[in-house]
Order: structure tokens, then sequence, then C-alpha cells
């Protein structure tokens, strides 16, 4: 289901009328689209409402005003470095019959088996890069852990997402892994200490240094 994004064209673009359009309480913006490229202006409270209930890739019906409704995606912002507040966005019109390429958030859920036993856990592929129509965008995928064990990796081709969505990862690449970082390296058995005597007493073993080492 597509949100409506409501909007006025400008006439005027640069510096300075990107600053009254701030002013104003608006966000400057600027369209992509299939066969032309403009600037408008939109009601940062209003994009703020459609990515809070569908997420950053929402499919969005941008209404301006005089011009004909189009569907679009948001293809980047920039955000206040000190304030919460929009700065300058940018949008993508799109074909719904087409296929276009996102990249949508991975959320690991749950507390691995091998966390519980002391291990780490490193995400690796923190953003997926997909393709797929723009009705069928998911706003993030899901990955649970819960099963991982220490020393395990869960890769692209671990993953179940639906046939329509096509992962432009190659099915090798690690989404996460879960390790035991390695502390302290034991010295290696029959080397003397400073007083000149083995560490190791006659007829002990000698104590190894955990030896699982870190994935990435």
């Amino acid at each position: 289901m597509s949100e409506v994004l409501s909007g006025k064209i400008r006439e005027k673009t640069g510096k300075v009328a990107t600053k009254e359009v701030r002013r104003d309480g608006k966000i400057p913006a600027v369209l992509y689209g299939l066969k032309d490229n403009f600037s408008f202006s939109v009601c940062p409270n209003n994009l703020s409402d459609i990515l809070k209930a569908q997420g950053q890739n929402s499919l969005i019906d941008l209404d301006l005003e005089g011009d004909k409704k189009r569907k679009v995606l948001l293809k980047d912002y920039q955000s206040h470095p000190l304030r919460e507040r929009w700065v300058h966005v940018d949008f993508l019109e799109v074909d719904t019959t087409k296929m276009v390429k996102v990249s949508v958030n991975v959320n690991l859920i749950g507390k691995s088996a091998g966390e519980k036993m002391g291990g780490l856990v490193n995400q690796v592929i923190k953003v997926l890069h997909i393709e797929c129509l723009p009705a069928d965008i998911p706003q993030f995928v899901e990955v649970d852990i819960t099963s991982v064990e220490l020393g395990q990796v869960l890769h692209v081709s671990d993953l179940s997402l639906p046939d329509k969505v096509k992962i432009l990862h190659k099915p090798s690449d690690a989404i996460v892994s879960v390790y035991l970082e390695k502390t302290k390296e034991d010295k290696p058995e029959g080397i003397a200490d400073e007083e000149g005597e083995s560490e190791d007493k006659p007829g002990e073993p000698a104590v190894k240094a955990d030896s699982t080492k870190k994935e990435s």
C-alpha cells in the first residue's frame, strides 16, 4: 500500500532558495523522474509519518501541485548534524512493473547459543542489497541467530527470502558469525621462564590457550 506525500514544485533553486524553504518549515527536495528531474518542497511531518508507518523503503505516492501523481522511493537524504531535522531529500520515480535495486537493513533476533557460552557475535553484513519489484521491497530482513553455535557462520545462502526478491550478494558471503575471543597466548611447552626453569612440570601436560580464531 502506498502512502501519499504532498508537495509543491519549486521554481527557484540554489542556496538562497533552499534556505527560504527551510525558513518556511518545509524540506527542499529533488525528484529524479523517469523522464524529467525537478525541485520541490514537502512537509517534514508528512514525510516522517510515512517513514515511521511504512519504513525507509516505503513506496510513496508523490502528489505535487500542478503535476501528475507519481510512485517514488526515498533515494537519499541529509539531516542536520546537531538537530533532529531534515536538510534535503532526494526521491526516485519508479515504474512499478520494473525491478529496482535497493538496500535493506539486516536485523539480528534472538541470543545465539554461542553467546551463552561466552562467544561474541560479529555481524558482517548489516545492509543487504536486493532486487525486486517496488511493491515487493521488504522493509528489513530478520535473521534468527538463536541456534548459532561457537565457531559457526551463517551465510547469504542460509537466508530465506520470498522468491520475488533476488539477493545481489554471493551465496558464500558471511552474514554473521559467533566466535570466542582469544585473550592470552600461553608460552610453548619447554620454554624456560626468567629463573631458567620450564613452566611445565615433568609428567604434566601443558595448558594450551584456546585456539579458536576470530572469523570475519
